[in-house]
């Protein structure tokens, strides 16, 4: 607007200028239509009169102008304001009102006193749950140190008692049990023994005959109480435990059979005895056993198969899958294999598959050391790698059937003889012998 204005007062002055300049040029007569007149006096209908007369106006409508210009600016502010009020109007009923500034704080900060309030109450609360467990703990410990010290005492009475060896070991040593029965025991039991080259002596269980014949006894299976799913440490030091009656379950160590076995210019004669779920009995016996030294993995070799009715495992077993099922199944010549050392024949790790250690091939027809499943039958779906990893001997019971018991113990070759012992176990065997094979 106000631009406007003195816009219009630039022309109008311009007109004015121009027109009191050209009117005073002018007489008025006829011909101009400048013409004295008693209503308008010296006026005439062109841009002069109206410039004069204008003239005479221009102060007092400029004076009204600048008015109505001011009038117009008072409205212009009034109506921002008015539009302002009126937003203000439209978001009282959409969001709260906006507390004044004097309040605000007080308000929060009375928030945040609950909030805190809260969160003491919580921390309380979980106090006291904890303390609450504290105390059932200190109640039950206060309860088993009373019986503790109620066995303290008992143990304490029976210390005033002397001390009893409950497990005896006989007092005669040798290289083997052979050489203790030499010696004159006739008991069979627990004894120390120091093969030649042994750096010192170790305990074993010796199966000593009446005729004076004696077993050094490396491997015990009766009841599954020991688990054969060992490392290969834990085959060489050997694992589980000797009892005098002889009614545990162990591996004696497959470095201690390596000192054992080739200690002698005279050889050692292994047997292998076997007991299935019905009680029948039966034998293997193999001649000139040896195992090897640990940096040949312990291997396994023998002269040749004596005989016994439990048949020759170790050379292999035609289960009937492949035609060179025998020849991948003997032992004969195998190292000794774990599941953290793999020496079979095999692409993969016959002991991992099969749960434990012993001379694999690709992999076995006889396994001894497998799992030992109750009741003896099994089949894919009890292995956890589906293979036949019991406690199996091929050529007496099937590769699906696992063994009650099994012994495997040596003596030496000069002393080897069909004992009495042996015609126990060939007579016992029979009764079954018809069941050799994997069937």
């Amino acid at each position: 607007m106000p631009r406007l204005y003195h816009q219009g007062v630039l022309i109008l002055q311009s007109i004015l200028l121009f027109s009191s300049t050209y009117c005073q040029n002018l007489k008025p007569n006829t011909d101009n239509c400048c013409i004295l007149d008693d209503k308008f006096g010296e006026y005439c209908p062109t841009t002069c009169g109206v410039s004069n007369f204008l003239s005479g106006y221009y102060t007092e409508v400029d004076t009204d102008l600048q008015y109505f210009e001011g009038l117009l600016s008072q409205i212009r502010n009034d109506t921002t304001t008015t539009t302002t009020i009126v937003s203000s109007m439209q978001q009282v009923g959409t969001k709260p009102p906006t507390a004044p500034q004097g309040i605000k704080d007080p308000t929060q900060k009375s928030r945040n006193m609950l909030t805190e309030l809260t969160r003491y109450e919580m921390v309380v609360t979980e106090n006291e749950r904890v303390i609450q467990e504290l105390q059932d703990l200190l109640n039950t410990n206060s309860q088993k140190m009373s019986v503790l010290k109620q066995k303290i005492s008992v143990l304490e009475s029976q210390c005033q008692n002397p001390c009893k060896d409950t497990v005896e070991i006989n007092d005669l040593t040798g290289k083997d049990c052979q050489e203790i029965a030499n010696k004159g025991a006739r008991t069979s039991g627990l004894y120390y023994i120091k093969p030649l080259k042994a750096k010192q002596q170790f305990l074993v269980y010796c199966e000593i005959e009446p005729s004076g014949n004696a077993w050094t006894v490396f491997q015990r299976r009766l009841d599954g109480s020991v688990d054969f799913n060992k490392n290969w440490v834990q085959y060489k030091e050997g694992f589980g435990y000797l009892s005098p009656a002889d009614t545990t379950e162990f591996w004696l160590g497959n470095e201690k059979i390596h000192l054992m076995s080739t200690q002698s210019t005279i050889p050692y004669v292994l047997r292998v005895e076997l007991e299935d779920w019905s009680g029948h009995k039966s034998t293997a016996d193999y001649s000139t056993f040896r195992l090897g030294s640990e940096k040949d993995n312990y291997r396994l070799t023998y002269a040749f198969f004596l005989g016994g009715d439990a048949g020759d495992a170790f050379d292999g077993f035609d289960f009937g899958d492949d035609p060179s099922d025998k020849f991948y199944t003997s032992h004969n010549g195998m190292q000794f294999s774990t599941q953290d050392k793999d020496h079979d024949k095999y692409d993969g790790n016959c002991a991992e598959q099969d749960g434990s250690g012993w001379w694999m091939n690709r992999c076995h027809a006889g396994h001894l050391n497998g799992k030992y499943y109750k009741d003896g039958i099994y089949s894919e779906s009890d292995s956890p790698s589906g293979y036949d990893n019991g406690i199996i001997w091929a050529t007496w019971r099937s590769r699906w059937y696992s063994m009650k018991k099994t012994s495997m113990k040596i003596i030496p070759l000069n002393r080897y003889s069909s004992t009495d012992q042996q015609h126990q176990f060939t007579k016992d065997s029979k009764v079954g012998s018809d069941r050799r094979g994997d069937i």
